[in-house]
């Protein structure tokens, strides 16, 4: 496979961005273009960028197995929200960032071809673009997410705490408001649309790991389907290799 780095400048950060995709090379086309391609989104947690699944899993190997085009953005510590203070971060990654790689790699995914998936901070950005867009992602997975942002109140007050404030303004007011995924799944049920396939896989040794049952149950209480896997687990990199592997299975290989 061939990974292709390009550090560009999105209208909707203001700011140069790293930007990682993994495509076949020329011996692997096998008569089917980038275009025509299933093609995944991947999204990082809060202290890393694009280079980290590339970095720390074997998404190459498995691109490769599938023949997939992974596409990995860079959003910082955004919680992939667009921010106050005019950094958008969402929009680039639902509006700016497929416009992109139409123009440059031809790419123009019908929703039947297209996957989001993410972990922790990544698992939450993951759930809001297939819930706010299921019209766009035929799944959708987080793995070790942060699904519910009630957990960032009890964040003790400090560094993290202003960045959170920052963000979201009043922690405290977060259930109930558009950044709660309880409302986007609530909605989306309102609203009778078409949900992407949802994907949850959280370790039983995370600290998600209560919060990840949470919203599960949750789910099921709406009467919305979820495939849930649960194992021994960290919040870290070998978990998170084992479910992507996982994931891509289930959606790829025929049962």
């Amino acid at each position: 496979m061939a990974l292709i780095r390009i550090d560009h400048l999105p209208d909707k950060i203001k700011m140069n961005m790293p930007l990682n995709v993994i495509v076949p090379d020329p011996g692997q086309m096998k008569e089917i273009p980038v275009r025509q391609r299933k093609i995944l989104y991947l999204l990082h947690g809060l202290s890393d960028d694009a280079s980290a699944w590339q970095r720390y899993s074997a998404i190459e190997v498995y691109a490769r197995l599938y023949g997939l085009v992974v596409v990995m953005p860079s959003v910082g510590r955004s919680f992939y929200i667009d921010q106050p203070n005019g950094q958008q971060y969402f929009s680039y990654l639902m509006d700016e960032l497929p416009l992109y790689l139409e123009d440059v790699f031809g790419i123009v995914p019908c929703r039947e071809n297209t996957f989001v998936a993410g972990i922790s901070m990544g698992g939450y950005g993951a759930f809001k673009a297939a819930l706010l867009h299921p019209e766009r992602f035929f799944a959708a997975a987080s793995l070790s997410g942060v699904l519910s942002l009630s957990i960032l109140s009890a964040i003790p007050k400090g560094s993290d705490h202003g960045d959170f404030t920052h963000l979201f303004g009043d922690l405290d007011k977060l259930p109930g408001s558009q950044h709660d995924p309880a409302v986007w799944l609530q909605s989306a049920i309102d609203n009778k649309v078409k949900l992407p396939r949802l994907f949850i896989a959280c370790g039983k040794q995370d600290d998600l790991y209560p919060l990840n049952i949470q919203v599960v149950q949750y789910c099921k209480s709406l009467g919305i389907e979820i495939d849930f896997h649960e194992e021994d687990g960290k919040h870290d990199w070998l978990f998170w290799d084992r479910q992507i592997r996982l994931l891509l299975t289930k959606l790829l290989i025929p049962e």
